[in-house]
C-alpha cells in the first residue's frame, strides 16, 4: 500500500491516466478523487453524455431512478465531485460513493455494499468511445448506479446482497480441502455475479407506464436503454432465481434476455432467497459458462473465510 501518488499529466481518461497507473503500481485500491486533474475534455465528455442521456432517462428510466437523479443534484456540465454526491446521498440511505483505482476483488466489492459503500471509478471514457466501454467509468457508476442508491428499498437490497458474500465465506470456512473450497466458491461467485448482472446492472421493473429500466448498465447506455424497453428482439421475463443464476451472459453486445421485477421489495425477496439457496447448497453446482471466475475473486473469499 506504500508509495506517494503524484499528479502526473492532467486528465483522468479511461486507460490514459497517470494518477491511476501509479495507484495500481503502488497497490493502492481505495484512493481520493484528484478533482483538479480532470481536463476540459473530460468535463466536455461528461456534458455530452449527460445531455444525450437525459431525454432517454425521462422516457425509459424507472421513476425511482428519475427521483434519484433529482436528489443528487448532479451538475450536467462537469464531472461530479464525489464529496458533493455523498453530501446529498448519505442522508437518504447511508450510502456513499468510494473512489477506487480499478478492479476490486469480488468479496471486497460485496463487503463494501454490506457497509453501504459503492466502489466508484473516477476516470471517464474517451470522447471517441461515448457509446460503449467494456469497463466502468465515472459516468456509468455515478449517473448509472448511484441515483438508485437514493432509494431506501433498493439500498437495503444492495446491503442484503453484500451479506450473501459473508454467508459464502462462512460456508467454506469449515472445509479443509482448498481445492474443494475453491470449487464451491467458484460456483457461488458465478451465481452471485449472474444475479447482480440481471438485476442491478440490467434489470427492468414494471411501472404504471409499462416496463422501465433500473439497471445501471442500461441507464448508462444511450443505445441499449431504449432497445431494452422497446425492441421486439429482447426477451423479457419475470425474474426467476433458478433461471438467472444458471444463465450465462456476454458483455460485448446488447442483451437479448432481460428479467423484470415487480418492485424493489420483490428484488429484496430474491436476494433473501439467494442466500437461503446458498445455505441449502443450491448454488454449489450452477451451470458453467460466463462469467469466468478468476483466482483473485476466489482468493478474496478464502481470505475472508480464514
Amino acid at each position: 500500500m506504500g508509495g506517494t501518488l503524484t499528479c502526473g499529466k492532467a486528465g483522468l481518461t479511461t486507460n490514459d491516466a497517470v494518477f491511476i497507473d501509479e495507484a495500481r503500481k503502488n497497490g493502492t485500491r481505495f484512493i481520493h478523487q484528484p478533482y483538479a486533474l480532470y481536463s476540459d475534455e473530460n468535463h466536455e465528455t461528461w456534458r455530452r453524455l449527460y445531455a444525450r442521456m437525459l431525454p432517454r432517462w425521462r422516457q425509459f428510466g424507472n421513476p425511482h431512478f428519475l427521483q434519484g437523479i433529482d436528489s443528487l443534484c448532479l451538475d450536467p456540465r462537469r464531472v461530479p465531485r464525489l464529496a458533493d454526491v455523498n453530501r446529498f446521498l448519505n442522508p437518504l440511505t447511508g450510502f456513499q460513493a468510494k473512489a477506487v483505482a480499478g478492479y476490486v476483488p469480488a468479496f471486497v466489492f460485496f463487503d463494501c455494499l454490506r457497509n453501504r459503500e459503492f466502489p466508484t471509478t473516477i476516470t471517464i471514457r474517451s470522447p471517441k468511445n461515448l457509446d460503449y466501454l467494456p469497463e466502468p467509468d465515472i459516468f456509468h457508476d455515478i449517473a448509472g448506479h448511484v441515483p438508485m442508491h437514493t432509494d431506501r428499498a433498493f439500498a437495503e437490497t444492495l446491503v442484503r446482497f453484500g451479506e450473501c458474500a459473508h454467508t459464502a465465506a462462512e460456508l467454506v470456512s469449515g472445509m479443509r480441502d482448498r481445492a474443494a473450497r475453491a470449487e464451491r466458491l467458484s460456483s457461488i461467485i458465478r451465481a452471485m455475479a449472474r444475479f447482480f448482472w440481471f438485476t442491478i446492472e440490467f434489470g427492468l421493473m414494471r411501472s404504471s407506464d409499462g416496463v422501465r429500466a433500473y439497471g445501471s448498465g442500461l441507464l448508462s447506455s444511450y443505445g441499449e436503454l431504449e432497445h431494452s424497453v422497446t425492441s421486439p428482439a429482447v426477451q423479457r421475463y419475470p425474474l426467476q432465481l433458478e433461471w438467472a443464476i444458471n444463465q450465462a451472459f456476454e458483455i460485448d453486445h446488447y442483451q437479448p434476455l432481460l428479467f423484470v421485477v415487480d418492485s424493489f421489495d420483490h428484488l429484496f425477496s430474491m436476494a433473501d432467497k439467494l442466500e437461503k439457496w446458498m445455505r441449502e447448497g443450491k448454488l454449489d453446482h450452477v451451470a458453467p459458462g460466463e462469467p469466468l471466475v478468476n483466482e483473485q475473486d476466489i482468493e478474496s473469499f478464502l481470505e475472508a473465510a480464514n
